[in-house]
């Protein structure tokens, strides 16, 4: 067994299609394999680790959590970020300050707020309950149910979202719309940002150049009353507040389209 499990997790870094094979042959084996898995992960390369992090998620054996932590320092950051989710995921214990300085190291590589590590991070940290999602009253006074019970904001409210966020030094960089028809939710192409977001510039600016999205058309968004903003599952438009700055001068965006006040 031991020889046949090592040959299935050699294969996890063949994307040609063995990889797959093996991951759901890994899998249904169980907590058996999360040994040798945990042994062979530093041979993997970045396909197959990104694989071994789908297997630990799926057997959630708390034994994954050490090797998971370690590819925290990955080279790769879609490593690092899977790498965080899974240890939130999988609610593993004593992992919220590595995660943090994962997050810390993040910011000082200066990375794009609106790119996927600092994004997924940001839901780990919240996923671990060391950072608070924050939703101003009147947006959450202005939140709908949709078809599928996910919070929406009607679009017709939209303008007062972005001032009510404004107004609590928060900027919302994007959303998605959906539209709801016949019980279903439904993607729908917008919004349009057509402005470049000056990242250094001070946090007072941002949040003032923020309001001046929808009077200007910058952000366009679809309307009707079946459309709503975010996406379903999430908590709102993806925003910004001044403490998830990439650096001491740098908002970021906020993960899966929730509010935060980062700790």
């Amino acid at each position: 067994m031991t020889t046949h499990i090592e040959r299935l997790i050699h294969q996890l870094d063949d994307s040609t299609g063995p990889s797959y094979d093996a991951r759901a042959e890994l899998i249904y084996i169980g907590s058996d394999a999360i040994p040798a898995i945990i042994d062979g992960l530093p041979s993997l390369d970045r396909f197959g680790q990104l694989t071994a992090i789908e297997v630990f998620e799926e057997v959630a054996d708390p034994r994954c959590g050490p090797a998971l932590t370690a590819l925290l320092h990955s080279d790769d950051s879609t490593v690092r970020e899977w790498a965080a989710m899974a240890l939130a995921s999988l609610k593993i214990d004593g992992v919220v300050e590595p995660v943090r300085r994962a997050y810390r190291a993040c910011l000082e590589r200066a990375t794009p707020p609106d790119w996927s590590e600092p994004e997924g991070i940001r839901w780990a940290l919240t996923k671990l309950d060391a950072r608070t999602p924050v939703v101003p009253p009147l947006t959450a006074r202005l939140q709908a149910a949709t078809a599928d019970d996910a919070p929406g904001w009607p679009t017709a409210h939209l303008t007062e979202i972005i001032n009510d966020l404004a107004d609590h030094a928060q900027v919302i960089l994007y959303s998605q719309f959906w539209q709801v028809n016949a019980g279903r939710t439904y993607g729908v192409s917008g919004p349009v940002l057509d402005w470049e977001l000056v990242w250094t510039a001070p946090w007072e600016h941002l949040v003032e150049e923020s309001r001046t999205l929808v009077p200007t058309g910058s952000l366009r968004s679809p309307a009707g009353d079946n459309i709503f903003v975010a996406p379903p599952g999430s908590t709102g438009p993806t925003c910004t507040r001044r403490g998830d700055r990439c650096c001491p001068s740098t908002p970021p965006k906020l993960a899966t389209a929730t509010w935060s006040r980062a700790t």
